[in-house]
This record gives structure tokens, sequence and C-alpha cells, in this order.
């Protein structure tokens, strides 16, 4: 499902990172792609989206449903931390989920299913409640890291995972961009900005 040419860049880069993101929005990846394409921010994306469940309860028709927005190599702005070798040599994969979850609604107010709310152990930047990571999501989101490692040869067992076998859930919210430099491999938006909560440490992921 490729956007328009004029909203991406045709690279090629050579991947090295991965960085997982949440969509803090509705579950169809169509949609997403079709609205970066239509917005006037310029080339913001990821190459590729993955469908949830509708945080009402209602359609599960694009749960685990994955969307590519643009061709191999090629690279949108998706991290925020400006024009820098890991922002263009990444590849950005976002899971379709509304985040954090108060008083049993999103941000926006919509009520979420009560099957789709995860609550943590311990609260992360400042919530315990979130919309949960459905269990298609995060095996679709499984091969795709198995397949984007093979294809550019990208280490996924470096970054994070490394980092939550030594902190646990508390490596999402260590937020370093040198460190992330330093070790390519896979990471969370969120360990590069300290504004973002995507990706939040559910068990399952």
């Amino acid at each position: 499902r490729y956007m328009d040419r004029d909203e991406y860049l045709a690279g090629p880069t050579q991947k090295q990172w991965v960085f997982l993101h949440h969509t803090a929005g509705w579950h169809n990846p169509v949609n997403v792609v079709s609205s970066w394409n239509n917005d006037t921010r310029g080339k913001i994306a990821t190459e590729f989206v993955i469908g949830g469940q509708s945080v009402t309860g209602n359609d599960n028709s694009y749960d685990g449903m994955l969307v590519q927005a643009f061709p191999a190599g090629a690279y949108a702005w998706h991290l925020g931390i400006g024009n820098n070798n890991m922002h263009r040599n990444s590849v950005g994969i976002e899971l379709c989920i509304f985040s954090w979850v108060k008083n049993g609604k999103t941000y926006v107010n919509t009520p979420v299913a009560a099957s789709q709310i995860v609550e943590l152990d311990k609260p992360f930047r400042g919530f315990s409640c979130w919309h949960r990571y459905s269990d298609k999501q995060l095996e679709t989101l499984k091969k795709l890291l198995l397949f984007v490692a093979k294809r550019d040869s990208i280490d996924i067992t470096k970054g994070l995972p490394e980092l939550i076998k030594q902190k646990g859930a508390e490596a999402f919210d260590i937020c370093d961009i040198a460190m992330c430099r330093n070790k390519p491999g896979l990471w969370s938006h969120s360990n590069v900005d300290r504004g973002k909560f995507d990706v939040f440490p559910q068990p399952e992921l």
C-alpha cells in the first residue's frame, strides 16, 4: 500500500536499526497509511503498520494485518530526533492501538472494551492501564521482525532485548539517544524520545 512518491525518501539506505511504535489511534492499518499520504505534515511515516482490534470491541477484521507504506530501503521521518544516520538507517514498525487508558477510556474519551485493557504491575510513564497489543498483532510482529532481520542483516537480539534482560520492564523507560546510536539492533521509540509512550512494556511484547 505504497504512499505517493513525494511522501517518502527513496534511499536506498543501509538499515541497521528497527524501532517499534504504536499509532495511538484506530485499528485499520490501511487508513493509517492513507492518512500519512494525505496529510500536510510532510514525509512522516513508518515502513510497516500492523492492524489491531477496534478499541470498542466491534471489529477484528484488521487484527494482525500487515501493510507496507513504502519500498524496502526507503525511509520517512518517524523518530523526531533530526536528520541523522540512525533515523535514516532505521526501519519503523507501527502497531495500531490507542495507548494509555484512564477510567476505562482512551485519551479521546472512547470507551475501551474490558478484554482489551491490560494493567501493568508498575506504571509506565505515568499510566498503569493500556490498550492491549493483541495476540494476532504480536504474532505478526514476531514474523515481521524475523523477516526484517534477515532482509536487512539486523541483529534483533541486540538493543532493547538485551536491556530487558538487565532491567526488566524498566528498559522501555530508559531514554538515551547515544545508547541506541551506539548499539544497532531493536529499540522502542520511547528509548530515544522521553515524551513518547510507544511502545509500552506489555508482558507478551
